[in-house]
């Protein structure tokens, strides 16, 4: 144990000076983003997959997606979902890949009527294939991660180590964040959601990331610190994520990691036997002071505006009109353009051309459901019904994957205020569709049903 902590906290280390040498030397972070890629491909062909390597390559895309584009690191914005389906794909050639997964590519061909009448309608002028990818890399990026991961049974503790993976490139987020910015009070004067505390970046994916982070260290914390120094390291981890994941003022990602948490400790309570509920309404009022503890210090910090913004109210005190930052006017244009074409919807990325006639300027959807709704119509609808459905099918006879409402949540939160502009919510989801087991056989380990 002593030496598995020294190789954790050694490795923490080692993603807390990545974040000091990209932010003094920023071309650093494009080498960065090509030697994840190229290392993680030496080791899926060094052992073949065998215990779904691919996962751990693929989760470390995912935690440092953000890092990589705040830092001017993402050769486009599609990279990181174009290397996770890279990786899943690469999965599939060793590992093979469950028929019945067969579900999730009935989701894609779903897609297409809405991409030909894109092709058929949009203008000459418009840039036809960015505005698909735009539009459906997300959608693609889910799809292949639910095929590979599709009822493949993997061990809880195999499952947790995706999870810390993630994590690792979070914290190298938030130490830049903390670089970029070290002084919160000198640069936070509204409610508005605040980009000099999110590293220059967009706050909305910025607060996705941090969120998630928050849930990664939490399990860590509770469920995986097996030392005083363990607990000490990753209750340290957790505050100092959480902190700055609240001064981005963007809601979204603090309320959905803050979600994950506590639907967590509802299942560990309800599984509990009588002496485990005694300890978790001990880790409850824990769990509860530092919660308190953390936002206290974010309101002295931000002179009480935080509370403000949480309250939807400007600096002065006044409540706003709108509680989501004008999303539900793109929601009701969504809905109104959905009931004016029920059957097969204006097409893929086109309800961002349709805004630009209404609202004077490019706004894109912030909400995943009513752009689907939107621009794919009926066969919106039976997509979304599949993604619904087909975890909670699965989860009947997964009863073990106690992360599988957390990772449900998550995406289903992340896709009404952020959509699908990064990877995390489509990796994750997958996520949420692995056959977790305590004990299985280990020649079973890499299996799919």
């Amino acid at each position: 144990m002593k030496n598995n902590q020294l190789s954790y906290t050694k490795i923490l280390i080692i993603h807390a000076l990545i974040a000091f040498a990209v932010f003094a030397m920023p071309f650093l972070s494009k080498i960065y983003a090509l030697l994840i890629p190229i290392v993680g491909f030496f080791i899926v062909y060094k052992t073949k997959n065998r215990n779904n390597e691919v996962l751990l390559v693929a989760a470390y895309l995912v935690g440092a997606e953000v890092f990589l584009r705040m830092t001017g690191g993402n050769f486009n914005n599609e990279y990181t979902k174009l290397m996770v389906i890279v990786f899943m794909f690469t999965g599939m050639i060793y590992s093979g890949f469950s028929s019945n997964s067969v579900i999730y590519i009935f989701f894609l061909i779903l897609l297409i009527p809405g991409i030909l009448i894109t092709t058929a309608l949009a203008d000459f002028n418009q840039n036809i294939k960015k505005l698909l990818v735009f539009n459906l890399s997300g959608a693609l990026c889910l799809a292949i991660s639910a095929i590979y991961m599709f009822n493949r049974r993997i061990l809880f503790s195999d499952l947790q180590k995706i999870v810390a993976i993630m994590g690792l490139p979070i914290l190298s987020t938030t130490v830049y964040l903390f670089l970029f910015n070290p002084s919160v009070k000198d640069v936070v004067t509204g409610t508005q959601s605040n980009f000099e505390t999110s590293g220059g970046f967009g706050p909305n994916q910025v607060s996705t990331i941090l969120g998630l982070g928050m849930f990664v260290f939490f399990t860590q914390l509770i469920l995986f610190s097996k030392s005083k120094k363990e607990i000490l390291l990753n209750g340290f981890l957790l505050v100092f994520v959480s902190y700055r994941a609240i001064v981005t003022f963007s809601r979204g990602g603090v309320i959905t990691g803050a979600s994950m948490i506590f639907i967590l400790l509802l299942l560990l309570y309800y599984f509990s036997n009588t002496k485990g509920k005694r300890k978790f309404s001990l880790v409850f009022i824990l769990t509860g002071v530092l919660a308190a503890g953390i936002w206290t210090y974010s309101s002295l910090q931000t002179g009480g505006l935080i509370n403000k913004r949480y309250a939807n109210e400007d600096s002065k005190g006044r409540i706003k009109k709108d509680r989501l930052g004008g999303r539900e006017e793109i929601m009701g244009s969504e809905i109104k353009l959905f009931l004016e074409n029920p059957a097969l919807g204006i097409g893929a990325g086109m309800g961002k051309e349709v805004r630009k006639k209404t609202f004077g300027g490019e706004v894109a959807s912030h909400n995943e459901i009513t752009r689907m709704l939107s621009e794919h119509g009926l066969f919106g609808i039976f997509g979304l019904l599949i993604l619904f459905i087909t975890p909670f099918a699965l989860y009947i006879n997964n009863r073990h994957h106690l992360y599988f409402f957390s990772f449900f949540l998550f995406w289903l939160l992340t896709i009404n205020h952020a959509a699908m502009r990064i990877a995390a919510p489509a990796f994750v989801y997958a996520l949420a569709l692995l056959s977790v087991q305590v004990e299985i056989p280990k020649k079973q380990e890499n299996s799919v049903d």
